[in-house]
């Protein structure tokens, strides 16, 4: 047996997150009605529990641990016939090995660097100093348990140097130690690693005070005057700028989708843990039913590893939360007011304490399908070792409360089942939705994770995945959400967006050259197109449609309404403003065929309407960007009459 990887970490505590592994003389079931006929009546992890709890008891959570692939400690306490604490107190003196003292601190503990700590909470594994010797702090998860009985009766002595603690015991250790170091690491981590990768003010992406505004301004004056340019020059950027984000929305929409793999059900035993991480924020609402639909899901409780993020200054989400009751494979983690208070610190902080081989990303009003775990790691197992995310699509589904709400709903529909297959489909960078990503927890680790200063921190999060030489894919799965129903919650949600459109295409737009470098021209000019052309034709649409008008009322006023309709520079505005709308209807449509609610279709008639709201969103956010760069404006969630009824059935 290898006991001690390169490092000094032991070896069974080097792959959280696997399923399970057959040992010498056992082999795995290949379904959930074939267990082992050549292993003991129980597992070895509950040889310290015999007598305590009926046999029949032990002997039906051994079978159980055999079918679904984890340690049958784990499994009695998730069917609560014992609790964490007082298994590990039984483990430890069957082990002749300490219980650690962590509300006093480890003995001898000796001062981590950052990326130690989050090391230590990713795996369950502290290294203490006692004297001259070495020894470890455990918080046994998957099959730990297993592995130190086993090492107990082979190798006696190495088990002198662990102490065993419970995992809300090592994780409460590690934030009173490490709060601090672990919330610099969420919050500057990317910055620090790849300053030009990151849009936090004291980056080297060109965000920095005084270059900022400097940069922002130029922006607004050059598309407010156009003498500055030239008018036939600015006619003609804005001109192909709009045609140019048109088409390619049109390419995207009508490029054949890849064809979906077919469905398999992995045995239980071959399943991975799977994180599941939700940031919560004033969501005390929404807590009873977020916990349903992920209750809801289909996946063995014993490998869902549920992580609930808060805030420190949201008591009242926390004691909604302790209201429900905390069943075992659910955990709150608590983010010190360190750095921006943004969702993607939040996740990033969480991060560290992921037991999972993947993570799963939902938001507070999500009600992902049932069977969405599965098909992602379907896509996972179909696509490649390479494929680092798989997005499901977001259905709106109080699309009929608002005429803001209804163009919501056709927006998504033609954005997540029409325009990202088209882009998936092309293999070209994914702009991720804030919600229902799943992830390698691994490569998510390797790319430094969420930027904690983007305010669409999972656009830019597709685009640097692209950078680092992985893919982004999409997949046959539906989350529903919730849409804003009022203007004002509409507006402060859009022009989040936009100002965080505006930070990723600051981001990745500012050297040219490397973006060329990491993806060579066909990419690069996706993300030119993704990460810029969303914000510049929302700033630019209503100067189009200010200067048609005035070359109207000129040409009226000079008698000559022949000459404004040969009027190269107005004909080129009309063509760029209509090439827009019928990609937006074009992809609208074929979004809503594809939900089969073409009798919404009308909605889109107003999309030159709700094209002037994207326009006051964006100068919104140009504004802000100047004064509030990573202000966080949060939507307010379980507002519309539908959710509230929902909730409170």
């Amino acid at each position: 047996m290898a006991l001690l990887d390169h490092d000094g970490y032991p070896e069974p505590f080097l792959s959280p997150g696997r399923a399970l592994l057959p040992r010498q003389g056992q082999r795995l079931p290949d379904n959930d009605n074939d267990l082992p006929r050549d292993v003991l009546p129980i597992a070895p992890e509950l040889y310290c529990l015999v007598g305590l709890i009926a046999f029949p008891t032990l002997t039906a959570a051994t079978n159980r641990s055999y079918r679904v692939g984890v340690g049958a400690n784990q499994i009695l306490i998730d069917w609560g016939e014992i609790d964490e604490a007082s298994y590990i107190r039984h483990l430890a003196a069957h082990l002749g090995i300490p219980v650690a003292p962590l509300g006093e601190g480890v003995r001898g503990h000796r001062p981590l660097a950052p990326e130690d700590y989050a090391s230590a909470a990713t795996m369950g594994l502290l290294s203490a100093r006692h004297g001259p010797g070495s020894s470890f702090v455990v918080a046994p998860r998957f099959l730990s348990s297993r592995r130190l009985t086993e090492l107990a009766l082979e190798r006696p002595e190495l088990i002198a140097g662990f102490e065993l603690a419970t995992t809300q015991a090592f994780n409460r250790f590690l934030t009173a130690q490490a709060s601090a170091p672990l919330a610099d690491m969420a919050a500057n981590g990317l910055a620090k690693r790849w300053p030009a990768l990151s849009a936090a003010s004291g980056s080297v992406s060109g965000w920095r005070g005084v270059g900022r505004a400097m940069l922002i301004m130029g922006i607004a004056a050059a598309l407010v005057f156009p003498s500055l340019l030239g008018e036939a020059i600015w006619t003609a950027f804005l001109t192909v700028a709009f045609l140019a984000f048109a088409v390619f929305r049109l390419l995207g929409g009508l490029v054949p989708h890849l064809p979906e793999p077919k469905p398999s059900r992995l045995p239980d035993a071959r399943l991975p843990v799977y994180t599941v991480m939700v940031a919560l924020y004033r969501e005390a609402t929404s807590v009873a039913p977020l916990m349903q639909a992920i209750e809801n899901l289909d996946y063995p409780r014993e490998k869902l590893d549920v992580i609930l993020v808060t805030e420190a200054d949201d008591d009242v989400t926390r004691r909604a939360i302790a209201r429900l009751g905390i069943k075992p494979h659910v955990h709150v983690v608590t983010v010190p007011a360190i750095g921006p208070q943004t969702k993607p610190k939040a996740l990033n902080y969480a991060l560290p304490f992921a037991k999972g081989s993947f993570v799963a990303v939902f938001d507070a009003e999500d009600r992902p399908e049932p069977g969405q775990l599965r098909a992602a790691l379907t896509a996972f197992a179909h696509h490649g070792d390479d494929l680092a995310c798989v997005q499901a699509s977001l259905c709106i589904d109080n699309g009929s409360e608002s005429l803001l709400s209804r163009m919501f709903a056709a927006e998504y529909a033609g954005q997540f089942d029409v325009f990202l297959r088209g882009l998936s489909a092309m293999n070209l960078p994914l702009p991720l939705g804030g919600s229902s990503n799943h992830f390698r927890t691994d490569l998510l680790r390797h790319v430094g994770g969420w930027d904690a200063y983007n305010v669409t921190e999972d656009a830019d999060l597709g685009i640097r995945l692209a950078r680092f030489g992985y893919r982004s894919m999409t997949f046959a799965s539906a989350t529903y959400e919730e849409a804003p129903i009022h203007l004002g919650a509409w507006l402060r949600q859009r022009s989040r967006w936009m100002k965080g459109w505006m930070q990723t295409a600051g981001v990745h737009l500012m050297h040219p050259r490397q973006l060329y470098r990491d993806l060579g021209w066909r990419k690069s000019i996706a993300v030119v197109l993704i990460a810029g052309g969303n914000a510049l034709t929302a700033l630019a649409y209503p100067l189009l449609l200010v200067e048609a008008l005035l070359w109207s009322i000129s040409a009226q006023h000079n008698g000559d309404p022949i000459g404004l309709a040969t009027n190269p520079l107005i004909l080129l505005h009309l063509t760029a403003i209509c090439a827009g709308y019928i990609s937006t209807v074009t992809v609208g449509l074929l979004g809503l065929r594809k939900r089969r609610q073409l009798r919404q279709a009308w909605i889109l008639l107003l999309a030159p309407v709700y094209w002037g709201l994207l326009s006051i969103a964006a100068w919104r956010a140009l504004w802000q960007l100047l004064r509030e760069p990573h202000r966080w404006e949060k939507t307010q969630h379980a507002v519309s009459p539908r959710s509230k009824a929902m909730r409170s059935a």
